[in-house]
């Protein structure tokens, strides 16, 4: 499939990236990571990153500005995006042809060419397995700035290899990109160091936080919580892990109280929690997936939900 995504890729004079709405380091790592690789490698394309910035994102880099000619003629190429409602940027289905490359289950099996890979742990792992692909097949190079997007979705999606998703292989792609010249101590510095004011929000759920016998918990961050401590609701997608460090969780789930909906963040360090998060509309990994609720009812029967699988596991 790679042979196929690397010959459809020389076919097309431009080139449209996508990820997911919401991104983390590594929607920026794989979808940035491959405009650098292409970008490298074929300079006569033209290949632009679409989507719209999330400022959490500025130690790692920064979308294009598209235009709607953009899209005519164009391949599109989507990664780390398991359905299409979550695609940043809906001008997707304007290509002429649309590439999906994705680590989550494929619950929405979309696009013209669809390479998806569970055991990845990461989109970016599999960018560097295509740019492997191509570095035999078309003799690609790798340039120092891909290598650094590719390495930031990597331990971001990973959790600095912590994560079960975390293999050998991980480890050995990790291992290839570290030969490339960037500066690795800025980087995680950028990826993990807090805002003071995010610190204090981070105490209030440590505080605040319940967990009941069976290792099921939960925090509840209102509005009126998120404008104590200062934060937007995106800032606190650097927290989500925080309660994993508390002894006998076995799963958790952030509630964030947004404008019209509550953000549920799901956690966990062994039962699967994804059936849970397509239950209300989500979806995500086994260990890692999100959804939506609409109002503390329904926030309460996520928790309900959650109970119940600790007890089960």
């Amino acid at each position: 499939m790679y042979s196929q995504i690397i010959d459809t890729i020389k076919q097309y004079d431009t080139i449209i990236i996508h990820r997911h709405v919401r991104p983390d380091p590594d929607a920026y790592g794989s979808q940035i990571g491959l405009k650098y690789i292409l970008d490298h490698n074929y300079p006569q394309k033209r290949v632009l990153a679409a989507g719209e910035h999330d400022y959490n994102m500025d130690f790692l880099d920064f979308p294009d500005i598209v235009e709607d000619d953009d899209f005519e003629g164009a391949l599109v190429i989507v990664t780390d995006t398991a359905n299409t409602d979550r695609i940043d940027d809906q001008r997707y289905r304007s290509g002429a042809k649309l590439v999906k490359i994705d680590h989550h289950p494929n619950d929405d099996d979309y696009g013209d060419i669809c390479q998806v890979d569970t055991k990845a742990s990461s989109s970016s792992e599999m960018i560097y397995e295509l740019f492997t692909y191509g570095q035999v097949e078309e003799n690609w190079s790798m340039p120092d700035a891909g290598a650094r997007l590719l390495y930031a979705g990597i331990i971001g999606d990973t959790g600095r290899f912590l994560f079960p998703s975390t293999t050998q292989k991980t480890f050995d792609v990790a291992g290839e990109l570290i030969k490339y010249d960037f500066d690795r101590n800025e980087l995680h510095n950028g990826m993990y160091e807090m805002d003071r004011k995010l610190l204090h929000l981070q105490g209030y759920m440590y505080q605040n936080f319940q967990m009941n016998e069976d290792g099921a918990a939960f925090v509840k961050i209102t509005k009126d919580i998120l404008a104590k401590f200062e934060v937007t609701p995106a800032d606190t997608s650097l927290l989500v892990g925080s309660l994993g460090n508390v002894k006998g969780i076995k799963a958790w789930v952030i509630l964030i109280e947004e404008d019209s909906e509550i953000r549920v963040r799901l956690r966990s360090k062994g039962p699967v929690i994804n059936t849970l998060a397509k239950e209300f509309g989500g979806g995500g990994h086994p260990m890692a997936s999100g959804a939506v609720a609409y109002s503390w009812d329904e926030a309460d029967r996520v928790i309900g939900r959650l109970k119940e699988i600790c007890a089960k596991a």
